[in-house]
């Protein structure tokens, strides 16, 4: 009788208590991490579930938190770029520590993941949570955990809903800037790599560049703008789309660096010299820009600098939450450059 006791208690979640006492999941774990803002009425309304239900908290998650006092931030993240995710975790950790927070990640991929993802960490008592590209984009991931009273800070997307927290850089005029670099290094021939259509910045990288192009007068056939997925195996499959025709340009443009370092190695491997014969640009600035050869023209985003600051934000809205303060959503626009290395240079005539 004992072992199904144990086992009808492991089945019990922090969101069938929520459903029972009709609070939300994170009001309930307010209650169970004793947090102060929360009304006595429902405090006792959730200890009662909590007593019906035979809920015990998961312990383990709980011994791994700095102390009651410390915010606890999420990052759920699913993005297929390793070097751009590590230079966020940089930033983020490096405030976390100096703010004295406690940084837990969880990685999802579909909707079911997301599900499971966020019944991790709001189990781990998280009190706000940093969606990654090309989750800061996800409607249903934003609405999933803002309904739950998590305060969320959407990184890198390009369009900020004015009712959550945003940090972001303009990538419509950063785009602009990158292309007419390569208009004025003489290349009228410019193909452009989308990324991710669900990812804001893909369109408004592409707007720019078409902005740039029709302000020189200048005209794009329809197969140069080719799609990609912001990794390197579509940045393969566009380079080899790009340089196969009997007309081929001079420079080509990709969304993201994973994609321009694939758009090298194709040409490399056809014979077509780098920046000789084709110029190759991209965006974000991680760490491939700068290891490969020749070393990539790039609009650098202060990755580590937003991770950073997307901490900031959530320790500020958390804190405002524990003073029973309705937290106001934080836009913060970060600073691009454009920063010229080796990957462009001037068309040949």
């Amino acid at each position: 009788m004992k072992n199904n006791n144990r086992t009808k208690r492991a089945t019990v979640t922090i969101h069938d208590v929520a459903r029972h006492a009709k609070v939300s999941s994170m009001t309930v774990s307010r209650v169970i991490n004793g947090q102060p803002n929360v009304r006595e009425q429902l405090r006792q309304r959730v200890l009662e579930s909590i007593k019906e239900l035979d809920y015990t908290p998961n312990m383990a998650a709980r011994s791994t938190r700095v102390g009651l006092g410390a915010t606890r931030v999420g990052i759920l993240f699913s993005n297929p770029s390793e070097s751009y995710l590590s230079k966020i975790m940089v930033g983020s950790l490096e405030q976390s520590r100096k703010l004295g927070c406690q940084l837990i990640p969880e990685y999802c991929a579909g909707l079911s993941s997301q599900k499971k993802a966020v019944s991790r960490l709001v189990d781990a008592g998280v009190e706000g949570v940093i969606l990654p590209p090309p989750l800061c984009d996800s409607e249903s991931t934003v609405r999933m955990l803002t309904g739950l009273d998590i305060p969320v800070v959407a990184l890198a997307t390009a369009r900020p809903l004015p009712e959550v927290s945003a940090v972001y850089i303009d990538d419509y005029r950063s785009a602009i800037s990158i292309t007419r670099h390569l208009i004025k290094l003489g290349h009228r021939k410019i193909a452009f790599v989308k990324g991710d259509p669900a990812h804001t910045p893909t369109e408004c990288r592409l707007d720019g560049f078409l902005k740039a192009m029709d302000a020189a007068g200048l005209t794009i056939p329809e197969n140069w703008i080719t799609p990609g997925r912001f990794t390197y195996k579509s940045g393969l499959a566009a380079a080899e789309m790009l340089l196969s025709g009997d007309e081929t340009p001079t420079a080509i443009l990709a969304s993201n660096d994973d994609m321009a370092a694939a758009v090298i190695s194709v040409a490399q491997g056809r014979g077509i010299r780098v920046p000789e014969e084709l110029s190759v640009g991209g965006f974000d600035d991680t760490p491939i820009a700068s290891i490969i050869w020749p070393d990539l023209t790039t609009i650098h985003q202060p990755i580590t600098a937003m991770g950073s600051a997307a901490v900031s934000i959530i320790h500020k809205m958390v804190s405002d939450l524990r003073r029973g303060r309705a937290p106001k959503p934080i836009h913060q626009r970060m600073t691009y450059k454009l920063v010229k290395r080796h990957s462009t240079g001037r068309a040949v005539s």
